[in-house]
């Protein structure tokens, strides 16, 4: 393609050390939560987005944006997380149409019991490497990124009304 504005020498470092803690950082987050709870990073973002949520209960549709996922996939993961007992589904009171997923007692305390550990290895490997004023930078640079790639807000929006009375999904 003629006329594209190739990076430069400093853009591309940017870019090859940004892609590397995008393909690394998943495994590492991945390797923590499967050692200590069990838990896939993507599974235990499922319990945490139900754990914020009033009544630990979203719409599937809701809970689908905030761990930017299918409904396929995010059914699967749920009917895993069912299995273990961590995460029940309802159907919707106000919509026959819509399902719920609600966060049991037990999917609260596996929570619990992995967060500290989660928390530890995000300190460790994104937050603590970095000064304060870079963790400002960082949050700084997500939000322009994600206003690109998440225009709508998807994965960053709490409108928690849809937990089981707003509009069909």
């Amino acid at each position: 393609m003629t006329g594209t504005p190739w990076l430069d020498e400093e853009e591309q470092a940017a870019w090859l050390r940004f892609v590397a803690v995008v393909e690394l950082l998943p495994g590492v987050l991945d390797q923590q939560l499967r050692r200590d709870a069990g838990l896939t990073h993507f599974e235990y973002m499922v319990l945490a987005m139900l754990s914020e949520a009033p009544s630990r209960t979203l719409r599937m549709a809701v809970l689908g944006q905030r761990v930017n996922a299918t409904l396929p996939r995010l059914s699967h993961v749920v009917r895993r997380l069912e299995d273990r007992g961590l995460v029940e589904r309802r159907p919707c009171p106000g919509d026959g149409r819509a399902t719920n997923a609600h966060l049991t007692d037990a999917g609260w305390d596996v929570l619990v019991g992995a967060a500290p550990g989660h928390v530890e290895t995000v300190r460790r490997h994104v937050v603590d490497p970095l000064t304060r004023q870079q963790v400002d930078q960082l949050r700084r640079i997500a939000e322009a990124m994600l206003t690109r790639v998440d225009p709508e807000g998807r994965m960053t929006a709490r409108d928690d009304t849809q937990d089981g009375d707003a509009p069909s999904d």
